[in-house]
């Protein structure tokens, strides 16, 4: 090689060298990772708006989840058992909370943060972030069902849920009386578990007690006045043939889809359809005459007199544990769910807020003519069982229940409570 070559060579890598250096000295601010759950890209928006909001003081970055609740789990369980520090912060499902605070994968909430991230919250999303008695996660969006109904079934049914809370009962009578179905979820999956458990909440009833037992010592307390009540309810509904002949596959998009046919009567679901129905109307898929006919009431009541407790959905804000950088991740969820950012993500994405104030807001209103209702629903809704253990009950409860025309209303809660005590003992498997 030549002289001039090996010259030519060395200033190279001495100006590659210095280059590292000078941005080894400027580090720039610091990258959170935000792992976020699908959405029609809301979450993404609010990432950049926090990032700019900071001034430099940090960067958010996200990185998509799988789209089944199940496999998030999986993947953030997996990677935070392993102590990953590239999670600053995670999109959470309620129903894993109590999952992620017992095995210590969730960074300490210090106290101001609590008291802030907690004020203006609805109950049942300020209930499903809490484990041990203690604000573990930031409440972002929550989701809960309504009653949706045909006003045109129900008059002919002489019906008005508007005027005040129907039960279970009522609604099974008013769709035998016009030959028409039941948009409930019978599927095997954990749209089901939601369904039971609303069952028995709503029955003044819990599916789990003491839900910080250690496994073996959990108590399934199914074999109740209110497991046999939520039984009877999905028995009947099954056996009748109320809910269509594809009730034991039926998601909540299914019954969205037998909601809007010539058989629709009334549906428990999520506000999604709201939106849904508006944008199939704009796109000519549906008939402006259906949207017109569609209402909307509280949750069904399991027992009559008593208030409802509708299911409790949506999306926390965890903080990782082994986080580099577990203060500013908290100061980034407190600027993600600030009420205007939920606002604005209600009205882009359809996610309902956590916040009481949010509600308040104009763009709301206007957009969600039911969003007191889904507020005053939030107030009421109760989280699934919140233990350590989720997926056992969860998985043991869709085994049993499993197709709702094939429920004892005796036998079944008996039998879901000894196949769970049993897979939570090691003594079955699922």
């Amino acid at each position: 090689m030549s002289r001039r070559r090996r010259l030519a060579q060395g200033l190279a890598v001495a100006l590659v060298s210095a280059g590292l250096v000078a941005c080894q000295g400027e580090p720039g601010p610091p990258v959170l990772t935000w792992y976020t759950n699908p959405d029609a890209g809301g979450q993404d928006r609010i990432a950049q708006a926090c990032t700019e909001a900071a001034g430099g003081e940090y960067v958010i970055e996200t990185a998509g989840l799988p789209r089944e609740a199940s496999a998030q789990r999986d993947q953030l369980a997996r990677r935070l058992a392993a102590q990953d520090s590239s999670i600053d912060l995670m999109s959470l499902d309620p129903p894993f909370i109590p999952e992620f605070a017992n095995a210590g994968f969730l960074a300490p909430m210090p106290d101001d943060v609590a008291q802030r991230v907690g004020d203006g919250v609805v109950e049942g999303a300020l209930a499903g972030a809490t484990w041990s008695g203690e604000l573990v996660t930031v409440p972002f969006w929550a989701n809960t069902q309504l009653l949706w109904y045909r006003t045109s079934v129900a008059e002919e049914a002489g019906l008005d849920p508007a005027a005040g809370p129907v039960t279970w009962d009522q609604l099974v009578e008013a769709a035998s009386a016009t030959d028409t179905y039941l948009g409930v979820q019978g599927t095997r999956a954990e749209s089901l578990t939601v369904w039971i458990n609303a069952l028995v909440e709503s029955a003044g009833g819990h599916i789990v007690e003491d839900p910080s037992a250690d496994a073996a010592d959990v108590a399934i307390t199914l074999d109740t006045d209110a497991g046999h009540e939520a039984a009877r309810i999905m028995s009947e509904i099954g056996r009748q043939g109320l809910g269509g002949p594809g009730l034991p596959t039926a998601d909540e998009n299914a019954t969205f889809s037998i909601f809007q046919g010539d058989r629709g009567s009334f549906m428990v679901n999520w506000p999604f359809v709201w939106p849904a129905m508006q944008s199939a109307v704009e796109a000519g898929q549906l008939d402006q005459g259906v949207l017109d006919d569609v209402g909307w009431a509280l949750y069904p009541a399991t027992v009559e007199g008593e208030d409802a407790r509708p299911p409790y959905g949506g999306i926390n804000l965890g903080v990782g544990a082994f986080s580099a950088h577990p203060d500013l991740a908290y100061a980034a969820a407190e600027c993600i769910a600030d009420p205007a950012n939920q606002a604005e993500y209600f009205i882009s994405d359809g996610n309902p807020p956590s916040s009481t104030q949010a509600y308040d807001d104009p763009a709301v209103q206007e957009a969600f003519p039911m969003a007191d209702l889904i507020r005053q629903s939030l107030e009421q809704a109760a989280p699934r069982p919140q233990t350590p253990y989720y997926n056992e009950v969860s998985g043991g409860l869709q085994q049993t229940w499993h197709p709702p025309s094939g429920i004892d209303p005796e036998r079944t809660p008996r039998q879901a409570a000894e196949l769970i005590t049993a897979v939570l003992k090691g003594e079955q498997l699922l």
